[in-house]
């Protein structure tokens, strides 16, 4: 599995990986986004700047990379970096699938992604990724998975899955939404010919939403590896949007809300790898210094009195422009 090269990795970043959807597309629902990206929001602009996040990032000794179809670009520019950087052998690269991308590189589109969990939509969309990635996707995850989803009891699907595994491709899926516990345990229990097809399973876990953490710890203790995403809540938990507990805790640690947010979900023992959603070197930086942060029991009470009801936090999130 691809991941042993991660728990093999001794770096203080090597728990952190890098996601590319605030910077594969010009449109995305990140908080302070006009900010972060200026006006200048063309493909070879952003096809700059993921390659300058994705070297800082290798630098500092981050080894996992997300990516997926409906990150516009992302894999493409992915793709491109990982040709310029034959060095970079040791990168685990997961994607993912089940969105379509319908934005055509506009901000203020009517749709930026359509929804698809069918296998002609994995059969398509499993073409286009290894197209661009070819034997260097090592994860490929079905995107956003749901309890209600059809992925979950669709036994066709299931097989091709499986056969893909079994070609050397780990498999895995992502969850969203206020039924995130019930949509991994639905997942676990999926087996073919008496065994787990999942391998790994991503999902919303931060100070704001923690609905998802015993799941998690069950896919943990089930063998398969935690990914964490929306550590920051979609902006939500740094900068000038972080809530004052918070703001309060990073001031004692001398590092930035985003840092201790990210350490928020590090510090469990299940948290295979947490990512950080940089779309500057800067943020980048600062994310990485999450290992740094000391959460005693006082700051952890802090912290704790931020938590959402998963529907409200789900609300909220369903709330962000795409800009």
């Amino acid at each position: 599995m691809p991941f042993a090269r991660l728990a093999t990795a001794t770096t203080p970043t090597c728990h952190i990986g890098l996601g590319l959807a605030a910077v594969g597309r010009p449109g995305y629902v990140n908080l302070g986004r006009d900010r972060d990206l200026g006006e200048d929001r063309s493909v070879d602009a952003l096809r700059a700047r993921t390659h300058d996040l994705l070297d800082a990032a290798y630098a500092q000794g981050v080894r996992y990379i997300d990516t997926a179809r409906s990150y516009g670009r992302a894999e493409e520019f992915l793709a491109d970096w990982l040709t310029r950087r034959p060095d970079a052998d040791d990168v685990v690269v997961g994607s993912k699938w089940g969105y379509t991308y319908t934005a055509d590189w506009s901000t203020d589109a009517e749709r930026h992604e359509v929804k698809d969990h069918s296998l002609a939509a994995y059969e398509r969309q499993r073409a286009e990724s290894a197209a661009l990635l070819g034997d260097r996707l090592d994860l490929y995850q079905i995107h956003s998975l749901t309890p209600d989803s059809p992925a979950l009891g669709d036994k066709e699907l299931h097989a091709r899955l499986a056969e893909a595994a079994a070609g050397g491709l780990t498999v895995g899926f992502s969850t969203r939404g206020p039924a995130q516990a019930d949509a991994i345990r639905a997942a676990l229990a999926v087996t073919v010919d008496g065994e787990p097809l999942f391998r790994t399973v991503q999902a919303t876990y931060n100070v704001l939403e923690t609905s998802a953490g015993p799941a998690l710890a069950e896919a943990h203790d089930a063998g398969l590896t935690v990914i964490v995403k929306e550590a920051v809540a979609n902006g939500r938990l740094a900068g000038p949007d972080a809530p004052e507990p918070l703001r309060a805790v990073a001031e004692e640690a001398g590092l930035g809300c985003d840092a201790v947010a990210l350490a928020h979900v590090l510090r469990h023992p299940w948290a295979g790898v947490v990512l950080s959603g940089a779309a500057t070197v800067v943020q980048l930086a600062s994310n990485l210094h999450a290992p740094l942060v000391d959460l005693d029991d006082d700051r952890l009470a802090g912290l704790a009195a931020l938590t959402e009801t998963p529907d409200a936090y789900w609300e909220r999130r369903g709330q962000l422009p795409w800009h």
